[in-house]
């Protein structure tokens, strides 16, 4: 068995205008970003899903726009999980998941179910909606992750639901959210929201270093020694692929970080010249 799972480093999505000669080279086609950007990240968080949807044929774009290898994740449609009742949600997911997400073949990653602040924990409502979620889509594998933004979901009631059904509970790196470090499922997933484009990378160096090694202690299978678990009783000690996203209010450094933190956790990763 390996020693540790891949970790795969990204941003959210792809098109910014004021990464146009700061990430992007000047000159550069707008059909052209997809390839660049996918070529020295590993990983992109698909964010226009959670307003709008696509044609099948955009996602088969994005596909033969990246390398083998390359993954993205995927955020699911807000009228999913933006709802008093979640069940109720049902129809939305379906026309969300049968859009053409399968078109991405083995570069679809995790599916990234956000709600919203007002959305409080219940346990029996939250465990109908996970009960709601497909292994698999037309034969493809699916992953799951939950993005929980109100301090009710701070409860190892949750950790637990989260973990009898192989669902990661984001880990959420901003002052306003729940932090949760537990390891729920076969995979990790972050989304660090607070660097600041005022430094170039993103984050001081030193912080691009813990923060690194917090992903390499999870590719490993294990919480960061300075996190603290909900749930203490975890799951077994083995290596699990990580996802972890620069997506900050500003997001001009993003790419910036997201590249320093491959540095740090694939060294051998070489983008093209």
């Amino acid at each position: 068995m390996a020693a540790a799972g891949r970790i795969r480093c990204g941003i959210g999505g792809w098109t910014f205008e004021p990464w146009r000669g700061v990430f992007y080279p000047k000159g550069l086609k707008h059909a052209d970003e997809l390839a660049f950007a996918s070529r020295r990240l590993t990983a992109i968080e698909i964010n226009g899903t959670y307003y709008s949807s696509f044609k099948p044929d955009s996602w088969a774009k994005w596909r033969a726009a990246t390398p083998e290898g390359f993954k993205f994740s995927v955020k699911a449609s807000r009228f999913c999980t933006n709802r008093k009742v979640l069940s109720d949600g049902k129809p939305s997911m379906d026309i969300f998941l049968a859009q053409g997400l399968t078109e991405l073949g083995d570069r679809l990653g995790p599916l990234l179910w956000q709600f919203a602040p007002t959305k409080k924990f219940d346990y029996d409502e939250f465990g109908g909606f996970l009960d709601l979620l497909p292994g698999k889509l037309e034969g493809l594998p699916l992953r799951h992750v939950v993005e929980v933004r109100n301090a009710s979901f701070a409860d190892a009631k949750f950790v637990k639901l989260c973990r009898d059904h192989n669902v990661a509970i984001c880990n959420s790196e901003n002052e306003k959210y729940p932090f949760i470090p537990d390891v729920t499922a076969d995979f990790v997933y972050l989304r660090l929201l607070s660097a600041d484009d005022s430094i170039p990378t993103g984050y001081p160096a030193e912080v691009l270093d813990a923060w690194a090694g917090r992903f390499k202690d999870y590719a490993a299978g294990r919480v960061p020694t300075d996190f603290t678990p909900l749930d203490r009783t975890g799951l077994p000690e083995e290596p699990r692929d990580v996802y972890a996203f620069v997506i900050h209010e500003g997001k001009v450094r993003a790419p910036a970080a997201a590249m320093e933190f491959i540095k740090r956790v694939e060294p051998n990763f070489q983008p093209p010249a």
